[in-house]
C-alpha cells in the first residue's frame, strides 16, 4: 500500500469515526424525544435503527485491524487508530443505550414521577458525547479534561433522581385496597425509570471514556483512562 495511500486511510477513518457519531447522537437524541412523547413510532425507529450502528461498527472496526495488519503505524498513528477502535465502541454502546429508550417508550404506561427531570439529563449527556466528538475531530485536550469533570454533576443529578424514585415509591399511595395489578403497575414503571436513570449515566461514562481516548491519542496521557 502507497504511504500516501495510507495517509488517505487515516483521513477516511477519522472521518467515518465522525460520521457514525452523528448517526449516533442522531439515535440518542429520537431515543430521548419518543421517551417524553411517548411516541411508540418513533421509538421504534429507533430500535429498528440499531442494526445499521451496528454494520457501520463493524466496518471500522475492519478498518482499524487492516491498518494495524498492513502497516507499521509510528506511535502517533498507533494511538490513532487505537483510539478511533475504543470510541467506535463506546458509540457502539451508547446506540445500544438509545436502543434501551425505545424499549422503555412502548413499556411505559404513565408518568409517575414529576420531580424527576429525564429530559435535562439525558440532555446533559448528549451534550458530552457531542463535545466528546468535536474533542476528538480537533485534537483538543483541554477538552477532554473538562468533559471528565461534568461526569461528576451527571453522576449526583442521577443518583439525586434514583432517590426520587425510591423515595416516592415509600411513599406511594398504595393501600391495603390496591390489588396486585395496582402493585405490578407501580412496580414496573419504578423499575423502568431506574434503569431509563442508570443508562443515562452510562451515556456520560462512555463520554468520558472517548475523551480519555482522546487525551492519550492527542498527548500519551492515560490520565483519564480507567
Amino acid at each position: 500500500m502507497p504511504r500516501e495511500d495510507y495517509q488517505d486511510q487515516l483521513e477516511s477513518l477519522e472521518d467515518d469515526v465522525l460520521y457514525m457519531s452523528e448517526v449516533v447522537l442522531e439515535r440518542f437524541r429520537m431515543g430521548l424525544d419518543a421517551l417524553e412523547r411517548k411516541d411508540e413510532e418513533l421509538a421504534h425507529e429507533v430500535i429498528e435503527g440499531d442494526h445499521e450502528i451496528n454494520e457501520l461498527y463493524l466496518e471500522l472496526e475492519g478498518d482499524c485491524i487492516d491498518l494495524l495488519a498492513l502497516q507499521q503505524p509510528v506511535a502517533s498513528d498507533l494511538r490513532f487508530i487505537a483510539a478511533s477502535f475504543k470510541i467506535i465502541t463506546d458509540l457502539e454502546r451508547v446506540a445500544d443505550l438509545a436502543t434501551n429508550l425505545g424499549e422503555y417508550t412502548l413499556d411505559a404506561k404513565r408518568d409517575m414521577y414529576p420531580d424527576v427531570d429525564i429530559q435535562a439529563i439525558g440532555d446533559t449527556t448528549l451534550e458530552m458525547v457531542e463535545d466528546a466528538m468535536a474533542a476528538y475531530a480537533a485534537r483538543d485536550a483541554a477538552a477532554c479534561h473538562d468533559i471528565a469533570e461534568r461526569d461528576d454533576a451527571v453522576d449526583d443529578r442521577c443518583r439525586d433522581a434514583s432517590d426520587t424514585v425510591v423515595r416516592d415509591l415509600i411513599e406511594s399511595e398504595l393501600d391495603a385496597d390496591s390489588d396486585d395489578t395496582d402493585v405490578e403497575d407501580l412496580m414496573n414503571e419504578v423499575s423502568r425509570l431506574l434503569l431509563t436513570i442508570r443508562d443515562l449515566e452510562r451515556v456520560g461514562d462512555h463520554a468520558v471514556n472517548m475523551a480519555a481516548r482522546t487525551l492519550y491519542m492527542v498527548e500519551n496521557d492515560d490520565a483519564l483512562i480507567y
